[in-house]
């Protein structure tokens, strides 16, 4: 007999052939049934994931996970593609299928087809969804060689290029329904299973990504074990829909983006306000915690980037420029620039740790496809962060940084974020031993400062492992800002040395880090964030000045008079207008605070203050309403 130790149930007894969920069964019905998959510990200590409906023939361990658990969810979503790509193949028989997978908050399949697809049509494909669930079609899981699997699909040359590609043997695929599909799972146990879900969308995808490979269709979808779960996270996309920051962008005269130069965001003088508001605290910050800024050129020769390994690893990212028949690039990183500042001059142990900072303009190659507002451009801002240290000194920059972290966060109105570790991906410099040391400090640091998180295999930067920081917005978006990155790697490279206690030199240890990550998608994200109403400090526009006639203008004017007298950023509003049409564009315009001014205000020498969060304050003085902005402003206060 062989053994199953089932977590929080114990170890049973059973035959090889058993199927998981028939096991469980035999202990607990209802844990059978609420179960969507099991994670297996093998005997050689790894895991993998496993239908329930999987067989198993030796002893081994398993955990269950239910729907709460975020593998779950990936995992209903990627069985809810089948079920689409399913209702696809009896609508559109002729469809050709390429791949599937789950995705953040989703999934999508993409598929070859003659004819046209309209959002019309995707009501009919939910509706051939939904007879499918009804069905209750189980997830028929078959391990095949690969030429099995070439007969099965013989008129798909998307599944047998696959096919080719696939290094084993022995693949499996799946069967659901009257639908086959190359796949290496898992899947929940039946579609009757799948929850509430919803087709969002249709798109073109070039298959593999490659646009010179022809053009797929691609529906993408959403699915949710509770109905009240995707209600929430469609009125989150309606939500975001009001708050996208190219609409409001352009409504405010932020920003601009036009043909003659595609990825690269024109700045508005507002759009320039707000950026050199944030740029400016950022600055007080770095001054605060011991940084000294430097500025580096965009321009560096090709010698470089090959020393630094970005030649060899990041070279389809980059743009190149001959000057004077020599070969040059347009900097991607910052990093090689503040090793150059470094080197121009030999350091002693006593200076470390050695902060450089520095607001770097960086340029990246990206497809057009990819290109979305301020989230993806081709030129943007870093704010980096070069620290040269000790070894010794790891844990307490970590800890530096990670205050300097929650503290700007906090500023900006972001309280919620959590933590990953990511470690070495396959294209990497540098030994496993020095891998080894990089993520174990990492590691220790995170520990060290009391915070949760969870490991991110493979997405390190290809010279070390990292620690990002995931803030979560008023929409409960994740967005991915700040990062340190611990580097063995590149002081080998550029032999960077210091001179010790002992008057020999050595090595000293790089961290990059950065804290918006990029100006550009930072101020994207909190333009979205605050729906444009951004907090009164960063506001491009503070207060609006609205006078109820003419009559009132040269009162209205001293007004604004004194408040720009005091530093703050006022419009005046002077249109032959009613007060409600101003009251109205002042509304639009996302402006904190409205001033309003008439008879009464005017012979009392007082005004009447109206806020964009509502609530009036009726017969203030100039004096008091310039200590509600001052306390305002100092404060940082992310509301008015």
């Amino acid at each position: 007999m062989l053994k199953l130790d089932i977590e929080n149930l114990g170890e049973i007894d059973y035959e090889a052939g058993s199927s998981i969920f028939d096991l469980v069964s035999g202990k607990d019905k209802v844990l059978a049934r609420k179960a969507i998959l099991a994670e297996m510990t093998l005997k050689d200590g790894s895991k993998k994931f496993a239908d329930m409906s999987s067989k198993v023939n030796t002893d081994l361990k398993i955990k269950l996970l239910f729907p709460e658990d975020e593998k779950s969810l990936d995992t209903l979503n990627h069985s809810t593609s089948h079920v689409m790509a399913c209702a696809i193949r009896k609508i559109y028989p002729e469809a050709k299928f390429a791949i599937g997978p789950s995705i953040k908050n989703g999934f999508y399949y993409d598929f070859e087809i003659d004819k046209v697809i309209s959002p019309e049509d995707l009501k009919l494909i939910e509706y051939e969804m939904k007879k499918i669930v009804s069905s209750n079609y189980s997830y028929d899981r078959k391990e095949i060689t690969k030429d099995e699997a070439r007969k099965i699909f013989k008129d798909n040359p998307y599944k047998l290029e696959l096919i080719d590609g696939i290094d084993d043997e022995n693949l499996s695929i799946y069967q659901t329904g009257d639908f086959i599909d190359l796949c290496s799972g898992p899947h929940i146990l039946s579609t009757g299973r799948v929850g509430a879900f919803k087709l969002l969308s249709i798109a073109g995808a070039y298959w593999r990504g490659d646009e010179k490979n022809k053009m797929l269709i691609r529906i993408y979808g959403t699915a949710f074990f509770k109905k009240e779960d995707l209600k929430d996270y469609l009125d989150r996309i309606e939500r975001a829909k009001l708050s996208d920051h190219r609409k409001i962008g352009k409504d405010l005269e932020l920003f601009s983006f036009h043909d003659e130069a595609p990825g690269f965001p024109f700045w508005h003088p507002k759009g320039i306000t707000i950026r050199n508001l944030i740029l400016d605290y950022w600055r007080k910050v770095h001054i605060e915690n011991g940084y000294q800024e430097i500025q580096t050129p965009i321009i560096l020769s090709n010698g470089l980037w090959r020393t630094s390994g970005h030649w060899d690893h990041y070279k389809e990212n980059m743009y190149f420029v001959k000057i004077d028949d020599c070969d040059y690039a347009v900097k991607p990183m910052n990093c090689p620039g503040a090793i150059l500042v470094y080197k121009s001059k030999q350091h002693s142990y006593k200076e470390f740790p050695i902060r450089y900072a520095e607001l770097g303009l960086v340029h990246r190659h990206e497809k057009s496809g990819v290109l979305h507002g301020l989230f993806r451009v081709r030129s943007f801002t870093q704010d980096d962060a070069h620290i040269f240290a000790l070894e010794e000194n790891l844990e307490s920059e970590s800890a530096a940084i990670i205050k300097m972290i929650e503290k700007m966060y906090k500023v900006f109105g972001f309280k919620s974020y959590h933590v990953e570790l990511s470690t070495r991906p396959d294209d990497r410099i540098g030994s496993d031993e020095m891998w080894d040391r990089a993520e174990q400090k990492l590691e220790e640091a995170i520990k060290q400062n009391h915070l949760e998180y969870k490991i991110n295999p493979g997405d390190g930067a290809f010279y070390g492992p990292k620690i990002d920081f995931h803030v979560k917005d008023s929409l409960e978006r994740i967005w991915q800002c700040a990062t340190i990155q611990l580097d063995f790697a590149m002081p080998e490279k550029f032999d960077i040395t210091y001179m010790g206690e002992d008057n020999l030199k050595h090595r000293p240890v790089m961290l990059h880090r950065v804290i918006l990550g990029s100006v550009e998608r930072f101020i994207g994200i909190l333009i979205e964030n605050y729906s444009g109403n951004l907090p009164l400090w960063i506001a491009p526009v503070q207060v609006a000045i609205l006078p109820i006639s003419d009559k009132f203008h040269q009162y209205s004017e001293k007004v604004y008079k004194t408040l720009k007298e005091e530093g703050y950023r006022v419009e005046f509003d002077g249109r032959v207008e009613s007060l409600n049409k101003k009251i109205r564009q002042a509304e639009l315009s996302k402006i904190p605070f409205m001033v309003v001014i008439g008879e009464k205000e005017q012979e009392s020498c007082t005004i009447t203050i109206r806020k964009k969060t509502g609530g009036d304050i009726k017969n203030i003085s100039i004096e008091e309403f310039i200590k509600i902005l001052k306390e305002n402003v100092e404060n940082k206060k992310t509301s008015a």
